[in-house]
């Protein structure tokens, strides 16, 4: 039994052994991308950035193309994640202010500890395979956007709705620009507050501070019901 054991463990040991590697090579792979962008990156880079001989890295990866297409799928689900979460349909029941909050904070959060995603997702020399996964993550977020908005504010007509989301979510875009293009941490989080106050001011006028059914035309119509 115990000889049995350890003949499994072999594997295992292997499988873990390996699946640290990828993440090491991958995370290597981010850095360099982040500094010199995706086309001038090369695989003798990211090995030196990893720590390994070249060798190494092509047990586990054929070629750039193939470390980048493993990189942007492991994103793309860490930002489904992030996003599904900061997105959620409870946070329509919150306070406008409340609300920025939970969005923002995570999404500031995971893009500011994981510049590659600004790097590959925005970047000038995006591979279409990229652009293409970037489009659908970006249209899935957009649709959770514009449906949290509607439960707030179900006047919009659908044009407006989707107006309204454009522009919070480009606003949202331009500002996380900016935070990537200051050296200073500080600065960086600095602008979050003022990103909150931005879209607060947006937002106010047309949804209101308060969810809808906190409202006291909503009491009333309740109250009438009854």
């Amino acid at each position: 039994m115990s000889e049995a054991r350890s003949g499994g463990d072999k594997p295992r040991r292997r499988q873990a052994r390996g699946e640290r590697r990828i993440a090491q090579l991958l995370d290597a792979a981010a850095n360099v991308f982040c500094s010199v962008g995706y086309r001038a990156a090369s695989t003798n880079a990211i090995a030196r950035e990893a720590g390994v001989s070249p060798g190494t890295l092509y047990q586990f990866f054929p070629n750039k193309e193939a470390i980048g297409d493993a990189l942007s799928q492991r994103l793309v689900i860490e930002m489904r994640n992030v996003h599904g979460t900061a997105l959620s349909l409870d946070h329509s029941a919150l306070g406008l202010r409340e609300l920025l909050d939970r969005v923002i904070d995570p999404l500031v959060d995971f893009n500011l500890e994981n510049p590659v995603c600004f790097a590959l997702f925005h970047g000038p020399d995006m591979p279409q395979r990229f652009d293409e996964e970037h489009d659908l993550l970006e249209k899935a977020i957009l649709d959770q956007v514009k449906t949290i908005f509607a439960g707030r504010a179900p006047q919009l007509e659908r044009s407006a709705l989707d107006r309204t989301a454009d522009i919070c979510w480009h606003t949202f875009k331009g500002v996380l620009q900016a935070m990537f293009e200051k050296e200073d941490e500080a600065e960086r989080h600095a602008l979050v507050p003022e990103l909150k106050k931005l879209l607060y001011g947006y937002l106010e006028p047309i949804m209101g501070e308060d969810a809808p059914a906190l409202r006291p035309q909503a009491v009333r119509g309740t109250a009438g019901r009854a």
